[in-house]
């Protein structure tokens, strides 16, 4: 297969499949065209467990499969948030994602659950304590809402940041959730009561906007009964 990332403010990504047989798949709804040439299959991916875990991480309990019948056959999946979408070789080691990250893959790529070590950062992390694991072999994108920024952190590095601006990190890094220290801070510093705690070895991938967040601010504005 082939692909290019096509667009700047609402990008998408174009995949053409070079062999019939070749597969992406994505969470119901993802796909926004394609030619003739391509077979729909949607499907629990991986079973029941896997898929109730997978709906609990931001994705729909359904996954769609999308089989190219002939060569030249060309698909597409565009983000929903402006930002960017990033093209991630998963035989390169993998990823450990954010809920909602994931936008589609080649089927030789595992979309699984993964969990914090520490139950607290899941409970007042912000994004769940249930993570994506990308493994596997093959080319997975990812949505990112905003810029991208990348950081690669040094070992014993710390980068602290806001959970809605983490995207994925290499499974070098670890990953906690601390608590903003002083009463002032936490109820007039418009931060939260957490940050991520995020320390190497390992590349860490940012996004500029947190989604959460601005959609907060679009409710907050919006008149009530």
């Amino acid at each position: 297969m082939r692909y290019a990332v096509i667009g700047d403010t609402m990008p998408a990504v174009e995949v053409i499949f070079d062999a019939p047989g070749e597969s992406m798949y994505t969470q119901s709804g993802g796909m926004a065209w394609m030619t003739e040439g391509i077979e729909m299959d949607s499907n629990m991916r991986g079973g029941f467990g896997k898929s109730i875990g997978r709906m609990f991480s931001g994705e729909s309990l359904f996954m769609a499969t999308y089989r190219a019948t002939r060569p030249g056959a060309m698909i597409a999946f565009a983000s929903t948030v402006a930002g960017v979408v990033l093209p991630v070789d998963v035989s390169r080691g993998g990823l450990i994602c954010q809920k909602g990250a994931f936008l589609c893959a080649q089927e030789t790529v595992n979309l699984s659950v993964t969990f914090t070590k520490k139950f607290s950062a899941g409970m007042f992390g912000g994004e769940g304590f249930i993570l994506q694991d990308l493994s596997g072999q093959g080319m997975a994108f990812l949505e990112i809402d905003g810029d991208k920024v990348e950081k690669t952190l040094a070992p014993g590095e710390v980068l602290k940041v806001d959970t809605g601006n983490v995207v994925a990190f290499e499974r070098t890094v670890k990953y906690e959730v601390e608590t903003v220290k002083g009463l002032k801070n936490i109820f007039f510093g418009g931060e939260g009561l957490f940050l991520t705690k995020l320390t190497g070895p390992g590349k860490v991938i940012l996004q500029t906007q947190n989604f959460g967040e601005f959609a907060g601010r679009i409710n907050r504005m919006l008149p009530s009964k």
